[in-house]
């Protein structure tokens, strides 16, 4: 009777573990779920009016990504086929865009299986799975938000993104490869949630870059009660040749040297890479007087 008592017991404080180890780790996740107003205290001149032509500043870019971006001539926006290229999911938290998620739970279990994020720029809708599976297959297609996984740390929801489309990382052509990846960092303080995303490109970054975001939890007093939608749709807008790509040839582009004479930042340190991204780099630089 004894050893039956006492293995029931054990089996019962077993299990007793295991429910508190699972409540402790339900509790320590949290819920991120809701819709989400983006703030613009970082980055704000590049995230909404955007950055001049032939400014890498700050971005530890390759010199074929510069080579590309000194390419880029804004018209190009103009064609109908670039229109309504959407942000890929590297940049597309950076621009002015409102945030919704939502959980889908198993039916049985009632677990949550995966993160549905809407952002309203272009309408994306993106999928975070939660349960477990892998990624597909290099071969498998591309898509602009790429295919998502995620785990959480405490109360961090963790998510690496592979098959990302060709985009790029900023608006004013520097760009970003079909191999890029990212590692993204969802965190809920109270009203707030923190985002913070590291992304790894072999092609066009000789090093990672991290971005930190915020963004505050509607209210839905003054900013509407939902997250309108932004369809676009391409039209006829520029007169020259059918087809053709605005571009310029290489040593041809005419505003290199334009925000040197803004800024008083000289074009070298405008023109990117990794070095110029650490600040030992000042010191190769020729002393100038502050821009009054």
């Amino acid at each position: 009777m004894r050893r039956v008592l006492t293995t029931r017991l054990g089996t019962i404080g077993a299990a007793v573990v295991v429910c508190l180890l699972t409540a402790t780790a339900a509790r320590a996740q949290s819920d991120i779920t809701g819709e989400w107003g983006p703030l613009y205290h970082e980055d704000q001149p590049d995230r909404v009016p955007g950055l001049g032509p032939a400014d890498f500043a700050g971005l530890p870019i390759t010199p074929g990504a510069r080579q590309w971006a000194l390419s880029w001539n804004a018209s190009r926006l103009s064609v109908q086929e670039h229109q309504c290229q959407v942000h890929v999911l590297p940049y597309i938290l950076s621009g002015p865009t409102r945030l919704r998620l939502d959980a889908e739970r198993d039916v049985n279990t009632q677990r949550i299986v995966a993160f549905h994020q809407y952002v309203s720029l272009w309408g994306q809708q993106r999928t975070i799975w939660v349960d477990g599976r892998p990624h597909p297959s290099d071969l498998a297609p591309h898509t602009w938000m790429g295919f998502s996984t995620g785990r959480w740390e405490g109360n961090t929801l963790v998510v690496r993104t592979t098959h990302i489309k060709q985009g790029w990382i900023r608006r004013n052509g520097v760009p970003q490869s079909d191999r890029v990846t990212t590692t993204e960092r969802f965190t809920r303080h109270g009203d707030m949630l923190t985002y913070v995303i590291y992304i790894q490109d072999p092609d066009y970054l000789a090093e990672p870059i991290a971005r930190s975001r915020n963004f505050a939890r509607m209210s839905g007093l003054n900013e509407g009660n939902w997250i309108a939608a932004t369809p676009c749709e391409p039209g006829e807008e520029t007169a020259g040749p059918l087809h053709q790509v605005p571009h310029y040839p290489i040593g041809e582009n005419p505003f290199v040297g334009e925000q040197a004479k803004q800024s008083g930042v000289p074009v070298e340190a405008l023109m990117g890479g990794p070095e110029t991204t650490y600040p030992e780099y000042r010191r190769r630089l020729p002393r100038t007087p502050l821009k009054k």
